[in-house]
């Protein structure tokens, strides 16, 4: 860890791609992938769960591509198959062969796209605000894909987030608005969702019948007064996956880990202590 950002963690190529990323506990690895807003990194999304959850197992979160303090070559295509390449590349790097998925958000779609192309690597998967399947783009998530810096602009993109605006303040917005122009921070995330948006959630899809042939044990979660992402999407998700769990928080947007961090930690960490070190993940 940097003594001079907790956001930066460690550092390894992944996929060709200098990756930072967080390696704490110890245990069955966890890769955990995070969302797309503005200025997010994976210990912005993760801070308050990753403590917790490393009590039992080795979670490992990184930047993707695009995002927080993982180097954003020049040229770089933002795609799902570049940010997949990478995520199995970072498993690659670390030895890890098999690891449980956490995926937040984009990060979701991430986690889907990469355990639909890769099932042996996953164990168990973790759904969490969900993109992945169609849905018309949110008011909130336009404006989250379209934010451009400025304080007032981040503190409107935050009250799309939480449920409790209470958690919106304006320390956390100005803190999160000197991350989002960090520099390369807004080049990139600008280049990555231009409008018209709609296609950017059509773009992060997976085939349904080839999410419907996931044999994975999989655990849902959405909050049911979100507004970034519709929890129509999770419903969806529940049907098509045949051996999956649906938990629907209330009083709660798109922020799960941090409005019920307590409960997020547990639910997560015995949905995942069920499992066996050497669960096989079925042929369907």
């Amino acid at each position: 860890m940097n003594p001079s950002s907790p956001e930066i963690g460690r550092s390894v190529v992944a996929a060709g791609i200098r990756t930072n990323y967080h390696d704490l506990g110890e245990g069955f690895p966890l890769l955990m992938i995070h969302g797309s807003g503005p200025g997010v990194s994976a210990w912005a999304n993760w801070r308050l769960v990753m403590p917790e959850l490393a009590r039992q197992a080795r979670v490992i979160a990184p930047d993707m591509v695009g995002f927080g303090f993982t180097e954003r070559p020049a040229g770089q295509r933002y795609a799902m198959d570049a940010w997949v390449d990478q995520a199995v590349g970072l498993l690659d790097a670390l030895g890890i062969e098999q690891a449980d998925l956490v995926g937040n958000s984009f990060g979701g779609a991430l986690a889907v796209a990469l355990t639909i192309r890769h099932p042996q690597r996953v164990r168990r998967l973790v759904l969490m605000g969900a993109v992945g399947v169609p849905f018309p783009i949110t008011e909130g998530l336009d404006a989250v894909w379209g934010y451009t810096p400025s304080i007032a602009n981040m503190r409107g993109i935050l009250d799309y987030f939480a449920w409790d605006r209470g958690l919106v303040n304006d320390e956390l917005a100005r803190l999160r608005y000197a991350a989002s122009i960090q520099p390369g921070f807004q080049e990139a995330f600008a280049a990555m969702f231009p409008a018209p948006r709609q296609r950017w959630v059509d773009a992060m899809t997976s085939p349904e019948a080839a999410i419907a042939a996931l044999p994975h044990e999989t655990l849902i979660i959405h909050g049911r007064d979100d507004r970034v992402i519709p929890l129509a999407t999770s419903l969806r998700f529940a049907e098509l996956i045949s051996r999956s769990q649906l938990h629907v928080y209330g009083r709660c947007g798109h922020w799960t880990q941090i409005e019920h961090a307590a409960r997020f930690a547990r639910l997560v960490g015995d949905f995942l202590a069920e499992a066996q070190p050497d669960e096989p993940v079925p042929l369907n």
